[in-house]
């Protein structure tokens, strides 16, 4: 599978079966992470066989069930690191996605356990990723039209912006809310702003990943 056809495929599931993710395939998804934090600076960590963070009033509130495993993005404090974890959380969710695993990404719904995780005074845990086999693949929301999340001022517009804002918007987003918009600007440059919102920093790191690949990076540089 590539990477654009998880960016197509891939849902947000919060029913799992009860069936185990096999060591080769932690041990796959534990170097995608690795990776992720050597670039990033971020400390997010894979957390397997621990049903505690997804066992609580606001995990069943939140229609989650069978959750025994998640990947928790943890980052300093700081300004930036918002859109970092958006960014790297969702690569590693399309990698899971390649790998046959399910995901969801979850802001508030889960329990921290302590326990199960090693945070430092000057980080936090931003959100997590659910993580397992799925009881189904999710389904499909509604988005935002290509003018409503891109601005362009040339004619014809190249298909490789187009091809990158049709991924974005494929992006989870918070409360599907799509607050991103990617400008078109001279010598290839592309910006990417947000409206302030729930969560619409980590979804423009989210949204932004899912440009490069539909994109392409080497067709253009970020402004």
């Amino acid at each position: 599978m590539e990477l654009l056809t998880a960016i197509q495929q891939r849902h947000s599931v919060r029913s799992y079966l009860d069936k185990p993710i096999g060591k080769d395939v932690c041990d796959k998804l534990q170097g995608v992470i690795d990776e992720c934090n050597a670039q990033s600076g971020l400390h997010i960590r894979l957390v397997t066989n621990e049903p505690k963070a997804f066992d609580s009033f606001m995990a069943h509130y939140g229609k989650f069930s069978g959750v025994k495993s998640y990947v928790a993005l943890i980052g300093k404090k700081g300004e930036g690191t918002d859109e970092k974890i958006g960014y790297y959380g969702e690569k590693i969710v399309l990698a899971a996605q390649m790998m046959g695993l399910n995901t969801c990404w979850v802001a508030m719904t889960y329990k921290k356990v302590k326990s199960a995780l090693n945070i430092a005074k000057d980080e936090k845990i931003y959100c997590v990723l659910a993580l397992g086999y799925g009881a189904t693949q999710g389904v499909k929301h509604k988005n935002k039209t290509l003018e409503e999340v891109c601005k362009y001022n040339v004619n014809p517009v190249p298909e490789w912006f187009m091809n990158g804002v049709n991924a974005a918007l494929l992006a989870p987003t918070a409360m599907n809310q799509q607050k991103f918009c990617f400008s078109l600007l001279s010598g290839n440059k592309v910006e990417a702003t947000t409206k302030s919102g729930f969560y619409s920093k980590i979804d423009l790191g989210i949204a932004k990943y899912h440009f490069e690949v539909g994109a392409g990076k080497d067709n253009f540089n970020w402004q």
